[in-house]
């Protein structure tokens, strides 16, 4: 009876106050969460969980030692996955970190490369930009990768102890330039002998997570892998 009441209330809620899917806008069907199943059906999908050699990989490749390296999506502008970050981003809604991070999840728990991670920490935001926004936009995407490998989680790893100013209008040399000094390992962790996997929202020229992973490959003997929830095309 208790479940009866809780579906008849959820049913008079969704009446009154009806979910959007927070990719496309357009009014949930009963069963569906977060987006809708039009948008999950459209989402470009990388494939690169299977794929060693892949783009996100090429990025990085001769500029920071990593594992592996993986992006769930596709980042065009002017589409589902650009409204999907903004809105997680911008807009408060981390539940799509988490929606994203568990189907992700599962990709990587299938892969041949992600085998033996020990621990997943998000990129840091700087405590400023933090305490502005009130959360990090990655953290759940994070969690929700670290819960289905089975592995801990923590953001306690990285610290950003230099604001950066927004990325978007830097070419790759101002980029690296700005964020090389931004990261820096917190000393009472010990990572020696870990696999770490970092987790980030988009990898455009990769400045962040080579950053990042420079940082952790300074002071502790450790390996780093990366995984993104997408990649500018």
């Amino acid at each position: 009876m208790v479940f009866k009441n809780l579906n008849i209330g959820n049913n008079i809620k969704n009446l009154f106050f009806p979910e959007v899917c927070l990719g496309c806008n357009n009014f949930l069907l009963q069963g569906e969460e977060v987006i809708c199943t039009i948008c999950r059906n459209n989402l470009p999908i990388t494939g690169f969980s299977h794929i060693h050699d892949n783009q996100a990989y090429k990025i990085l490749y001769g500029r920071v030692r990593i594992e592996e390296a993986s992006s769930f999506l596709w980042f065009y502008k002017n589409t589902i996955v650009q409204q999907l970050i903004h809105n997680l981003k911008y807009r408060g809604h981390e539940e799509i970190g988490t929606f994203l991070g568990t189907w992700y999840g599962h990709n990587l728990l299938e892969s041949p490369f992600y085998k033996n991670i020990d621990i997943v920490i998000p990129v840091p935001l700087h405590p400023k930009k933090l305490r502005k926004r009130k959360y990090n936009q990655v953290s759940n995407f994070g969690k929700a990768i670290a819960s289905i490998l089975n592995i801990s989680y923590s953001e306690n790893v990285l610290i950003q102890s230099k604001i950066t100013s927004s990325q978007t209008t830097k070419n790759r040399t101002e980029r690296w330039l700005e964020k090389s000094m931004a990261y820096q390992t917190c000393d009472k962790i010990n990572l020696n002998n870990k696999h770490i996997l970092i987790v980030d929202d988009v990898i455009t020229t990769g400045a962040t997570v080579e950053a990042c992973a420079k940082a952790l490959k300074k002071e502790q003997n450790c390996r780093v892998s990366v995984a993104t929830i997408a990649i500018t095309a």
